[in-house]
């Protein structure tokens, strides 16, 4: 799974944060990182650097008095994130530019507000000289820096009944109370589709009733107007959240599917979005409240395959079952009579009339739960919650 940058951000408590998001409606649907190893001298002369002139080279000061390279050796892509490359480029003894490796301010230089990817631990590009370069320094540690918190972004959600767009009253998944959570520069698209398997989300009626080798056949492979909307519409930047798993485990077709081929798919999803600069978060899937004496016991399948799938493609995960389960029982559902039709209760307000489906105010809270996670887990997007 890829790291995430060690950014500061605004820590909410659940409680306030919860209290927040319940209030919502039905709502529908980079510079680089600056691991720079300083400013090089920009040649012979004696002009001051600062003015753009050149340094002297051999360690003396210029016509003016100011040092050599003075400007030339300001801190590596000071601009490009945060703190990136602070420790390359500083000034030597008697004028002279050190080279400075610049590699370990790099690990927060790519993930600072509005530093692009440092896939990999390349090398970036730091800011401008005064003499129009620029300076790059020994690559930081691995991130996923994400878009800036200023540009428009799309949020894409796949998924099932648990987050797909409110249906009358009930149910309501946590995607459609999704939108008020961010501010002004996101657009959530919510394509969540009730009833769907990861295959016949992205595949719908093309998934036949046959069987063979233990999975249903799709035939012909085309795939459904949700999915091909992903792939047109994303772009460089946006997110892309995907949580499936409560029907794939039917036995019959067309909605079974097998643990390795969920895995599959989601990873094939995961490097869709990579490819188009979009970065991915796999979730597991919201918990039953299925209680064990006043706890909220997991009751659900893919939680393995949906963290190896994020760890081959590199996306973000968010373990949304064990998160619902500490919901459920932090909001004391446990025990509980099975009463969900009483809308004088707790529970009857969270959840539609079974154990699986969510009121809007449910909804509300399950999606705080999940930007919280964003917090909580410094996944960059968190950069544009309210």
């Amino acid at each position: 799974m890829r790291a995430v940058p060690q950014g500061t951000f605004r820590f909410l408590t659940l409680a306030a944060f919860l209290g927040a998001a319940v209030s919502a409606g039905c709502g529908g649907d980079t510079p680089a990182d600056g691991t720079g190893a300083g400013g090089a001298p920009a040649g012979t002369g004696g002009a001051p650097a600062g003015t753009g002139g050149a340094v002297a080279t051999g360690g003396t000061t210029s016509s003016g008095g100011t040092p050599g390279g003075q400007s030339g050796g300001q801190p590596g892509g000071q601009t490009g994130g945060q703190s990136g490359g602070r420790s390359g480029g500083q000034t030597g003894t008697g004028g002279a530019i050190t080279s400075g490796s610049g590699g370990a301010a790099g690990a927060t230089g790519g993930g600072g507000p509005g530093g692009s990817r440092a896939s990999g631990g390349t090398t970036g590009t730091g800011g401008a000289r005064p003499d129009g370069g620029t300076v790059t320094g020994a690559a930081g540690a691995t991130t996923d820096g994400g878009p800036p918190p200023t540009g428009k972004i799309t949020v894409w959600l796949a998924g099932d009944s648990t987050m797909q767009p409110c249906s009358s009253s009930c149910p309501c998944g946590w995607g459609s109370q999704f939108q008020p959570v961010f501010n002004s520069n996101v657009t959530v698209k919510n394509l969540g589709s009730g009833g769907r398997s990861i295959q016949t989300w992205l595949y719908e009626s093309n998934v036949t009733s046959t069987m063979s080798n233990g999975e249903c056949v799709v035939s012909p492979k085309t795939f459904s107007p949700h999915w091909q909307s992903v792939l047109d519409g994303i772009k460089a930047g946006d997110y892309l959240f995907v949580e499936f798993g409560i029907n794939d485990t039917d036995s019959t077709c067309p909605r079974h599917v097998g643990t390795a081929l969920f895995q599959s798919d989601l990873q094939m999803m995961a490097d869709a979005a990579t490819q188009r600069g979009a970065h991915t978060i796999l979730l597991t899937s919201t918990d039953a409240i299925i209680c064990s004496g006043s706890t909220a016991t997991l009751d659900r399948s893919f939680g393995p395959q949906t963290r190896a799938a994020a760890t081959a493609s590199g996306a973000a995960f968010i373990d949304l079952t064990q998160l619902t389960a500490d919901l459920y029982t932090q909001l004391k559902f446990c025990p509980n009579d099975g009463n969900y039709t009483s809308t004088t209760s707790a529970l009857g307000k969270f959840f539609c009339a079974d154990h699986t489906h969510f009121e809007a105010a449910g909804a509300a809270q399950i999606a705080a739960v999940v930007a919280k996670a964003l917090r909580d887990q410094n996944i960059p997007l968190a950069g544009y919650l309210k």
